[in-house]
């Protein structure tokens, strides 16, 4: 079975702007794909025209075997796809229940109403219109509206907007779950933590271009980084005091940088323990993968991108 996206070479430009200069990336079956980058790096655009609702100036695209730039296909692609964009236009006058039956009706095989209103966490609210639901509760309508069809490929696009930290979580469980039962997912997040969370690899867009590929852990290199140890200095010491090189930073504490952090690690704890002294707040780590994200993406001038209004997002 060939791959349910596969990017070639992808342009796309509005005058003089290279939205998207040669993108490339393919996105296996059951696995969620994450796509990263700041606001105007060509993620929304990239995004827009694999679900066809913006034509490329270049490059193959292939989603699900169809050209999504092909309108003699659009409805047979349409009934296979879920989405869930950033705004999603509904009937604000319109009940959950209503909102929910009317989509599914779109589809040829779609989901339980009552299954997927339970699923995104909207049971006790079927009968509240749109208009009267908070944003957070808007944005679990709008993952219903993307469940519904049964879609073999789903894509997100800053699905949890608006959400507390307990309903991000749910979120996320509820989107492995979809990936367990087989559905793709692409995804757009910038909260690192969701991509660190969900992501099976992730691609960075920076100025139209993808500029690093990989898993969540070896983005950039990040599983091969210099790890840091990080502690406060004790009473009565100075950072020439430490039997290995280490540098104050702006929090109050010291940074030790190393290839080796268990043997560095070993030195400092001796060393302690031979002073009678304690390491306070003593942490060891690698650079996270916001770290990555920021390295790669630091040149990046984030040029506004054009949504499917027409407007600068």
């Amino acid at each position: 079975m060939s791959s349910p996206v596969v990017v070639e070479d992808l342009h796309k430009g509005y005058g003089a702007v290279r939205a998207v200069d040669g993108v490339s990336f393919t996105v296996e079956h059951g696995e969620i794909f994450a796509l990263l980058g700041r606001n105007g790096a060509g993620k929304t655009t990239t995004m827009e025209i694999l679900e066809g609702f913006r034509t490329r100036d270049g490059g193959h695209v292939d989603v699900l075997g169809l050209d999504p730039g092909d309108r003699s296909t659009a409805r047979a692609l349409r009934e296979r796809i879920g989405l869930v964009p950033q705004d999603i236009a509904v009937e604000p006058y319109l009940t959950v229940r209503e909102t929910v039956s009317r989509n599914a009706g779109y589809y040829p095989a779609p989901r339980d109403v009552d299954e997927v209103i339970a699923l995104v966490g909207l049971a006790g609210q079927e009968t509240k219109k749109v208009r009267t639901l908070s944003g957070g509760w808007k944005r679990r309508l709008d993952l219903a509206l993307g469940m519904i069809g049964n879609p073999s490929l789903l894509f997100l696009d800053e699905p949890t907007t608006g959400f507390d930290p307990n309903a991000r979580r749910a979120a996320w469980q509820l989107v492995r779950n979809l990936r367990a039962a087989g559905t793709t997912i692409l995804l757009t997040t910038h909260y690192m933590e969701e991509a660190q969370e969900l992501a099976d690899r992730v691609a960075v867009i920076s100025a139209g271009r993808v500029v690093a590929e990989g898993t969540p852990t070896t983005l950039g290199g990040r599983d091969a980084a210099r790890a840091r140890i990080r502690f406060a200095l004790p009473p009565g010491s100075t950072v020439a005091d430490l039997p290995v090189v280490a540098e104050p930073d702006e929090d109050g504490l010291v940074t030790v940088e190393s290839a080796e952090p268990t043997g560095a690690l070993h030195r400092l704890t001796d060393w302690a323990l031979g002073r009678g002294t304690a390491l306070t707040g003593l942490t060891v780590d690698r650079p996270s993968l916001e770290d990555v994200y920021l390295r790669l993406t630091a040149q990046d001038q984030g040029a506004p991108e054009h949504t499917r209004e027409g407007t600068a997002s």
